[in-house]
């Protein structure tokens, strides 16, 4: 008996000696936050993965999630600043950045974090849209209603040690019984738009098109009249020589010779062989003159 309580004694101190160990020893995960509470109160928050120390049977633990949390907002109506009514549907993506807020505001509870975030978020969501036309709430879901509604929260979720990543709108749309109306009116309002600019661009081409005209007709007259200067300044000069060369009376019979001359050949040129003159012409004159001799 005596050395069978001999035999137990060193397996009793290791087993316990495994159950202090173990109750020394946390482990945490890397998507994770370790929370240490002595009395119900935090004494220690362990953010880093590994094994840290906690006092056995005196200090407790409990963990709150590290990763990013995508909370889905209830689809919700809401009214655009021209009263038109609309039909949101939004999600949130968020991560507790400061779990020390978190557990001091929300007491540690995911429900009441998303409770806060649901409240905050619509109240948002509300108010940006209250302040945009339809048009432009449904133009600016490329970004710019999200963007908008991330400034309207600001740093509220601050003081919760909250920290918001993301706020999406999966779906604005028209209420099922607006859509067909509020369509219809759309596409008469850009079919007016297209024609107000259909109408300003044929005026404005038509205007373009008189004043090219315009300017064709007043290039072609100025050219005229050049052509004219230059067709008499020609027929001037030309005269001019003439009478430089032809001005002794031979030379001026001479200058008749050549053009009846040249009168007869472009007669004569047609295939004719009669050549019909008057008594008068310089021709005629030629061949009396031949005849005479």
């Amino acid at each position: 008996m005596k050395k069978r309580l001999t035999l137990s004694l060193p397996i009793v101190i290791v087993v316990l000696a495994l159950l202090l160990s173990s109750a020394c020893f946390v482990t945490t995960q890397a998507n994770e936050y370790t929370i240490v509470r002595q009395f119900g109160a935090v004494v220690k928050i362990v953010d880093e993965p590994g094994l840290s120390m906690k006092l056995p049977f005196i200090q407790t633990v409990s963990t709150l999630p590290k990763t990013e949390m995508l909370y889905d907002l209830a689809v919700s109506d809401v009214i655009t600043s021209d009263k038109k009514s609309m039909v949101a549907d939004s999600f949130v993506l968020w991560r507790i950045d400061d779990p020390l807020k978190f557990i001091q505001t929300l007491s540690g509870n995911l429900g009441n974090a998303e409770y806060r975030i649901d409240t905050v978020v619509y109240n948002s969501l509300k108010t940006v849209i209250s302040s945009m036309r339809q048009e432009e709430v449904i133009s600016g879901r490329d970004g710019l209603l999200a963007q908008r509604i991330m400034d309207n929260v600001g740093n509220t979720f601050d003081n919760y040690g909250i920290k918001l990543l993301a706020i999406e709108t999966k779906r604005i749309d028209l209420p099922d019984e607006n859509k067909s109306a509020v369509y219809e009116r759309m596409i008469s309002e850009r079919t007016n738009i297209a024609a107000s600019y259909t109408a300003e661009g044929a005026a404005e081409a038509k205007q373009i098109r008189n004043e090219a005209d315009k300017s064709v007709q007043i290039t072609l007259s100025e050219a005229r009249a050049a052509a004219e200067k230059l067709k008499a300044e020609g027929e001037a000069e030309y005269m001019r020589i003439l009478s430089e060369v032809y001005d002794t009376p031979a030379e001026a019979d001479f200058y008749e010779f050549m053009r009846a001359l040249d009168m007869a050949e472009k007669a004569l040129g047609t295939g004719s062989k009669t050549l019909v003159v008057s008594a008068d012409s310089p021709i005629a004159k030629i061949f009396q003159a031949v005849g005479a001799e």
